[in-house]
């Protein structure tokens, strides 16, 4: 262990992929469209088809609200595989990010670690999106910095800078923030450049290629790793106990 958890007194969370199963949610749309169209692809195919394409659409249109970049993305994602994306098709994925599953150990860890630190969200999606998500985590939140705040996605430096004002309001200094997150792309790059300590949550850890996240391709790192929120957890436990 690389890192004092101890040392920390708040927590800045990614949410989809890291508490909320996003690549499910994708894929429980992109998949019935699929068998639409008649295109033999896995899960995986249809999440790396998509990746680059949201990530793109984010990039080129950043203050557009979140259901519209997954909107244009999958039109995007369309036209590379060849299948024609209706607008029923387009906006059935926009509105779904509320039903997108939680991880199952998310909410549980979440009210575990609130026990030692507060908890922040810098997220890439809208208010409305996230507030339907948190009645599954049941995340006691001390801030909430969405892509609709900052008018921008991550991994753009802008919800990272918001912090400059959100911590100074829970009286916590940069120096005692640890960003936690799954996208190597979307959080470690930038964390990294805002020199930030940050704990990966490899969700997938057991699975090969980068899934919904591009792969990354500038200068990232990470100071601890975990398979699960739930190890993260029980190592966050395990150091205030002693």
């Amino acid at each position: 262990m690389t890192i004092d958890l101890t040392s920390f007194r708040a927590l800045s969370f990614d949410c989809y992929g890291t508490l909320i199963d996003w690549e499910a949610g994708i894929v429980a749309v992109l998949g019935p469209w699929a068998h639409e169209q008649r295109l033999d692809l896995t899960a995986e195919e249809l999440l790396r088809a998509y990746a680059g394409n949201e990530a793109a659409v984010e990039r080129e249109i950043p203050t557009a609200r979140y259901p519209d970049v997954l909107a244009e993305a999958f039109r995007r994602t369309g036209t590379d595989l060849g299948g024609a994306v209706s607008d029923q098709w387009a906006h059935r994925l926009g509105d779904s990010v509320p039903d997108w599953p939680a991880f199952p150990d998310s909410a549980d860890a979440l009210a575990r670690l609130r026990s030692h630190y507060l908890l922040i969200i810098l997220s890439n999606v809208h208010r409305d999106g996230f507030a339907g998500s948190n009645r599954l985590l049941r995340g006691d939140f001390a801030a909430v910095v969405t892509a609709e705040d900052v008018g921008a996605y991550k991994p753009a430096e802008n919800h990272f800078r918001a912090l400059d004002t959100v911590l100074p309001d829970l009286g916590v200094a940069r120096s005692e923030l640890l960003h936690v997150a799954q996208s190597l792309f979307h959080d470690h790059v930038p964390a990294t450049r805002e020199g930030l300590p940050s704990v990966w949550i490899n969700r997938r850890h057991d699975r090969p290629g980068w899934g919904a996240t591009p792969e990354p391709g500038d200068g990232w790192s990470y100071d601890l790793e975990f398979p699960s929120m739930a190890a993260f957890a029980d190592a966050v436990d395990s150091a205030f106990s002693t």
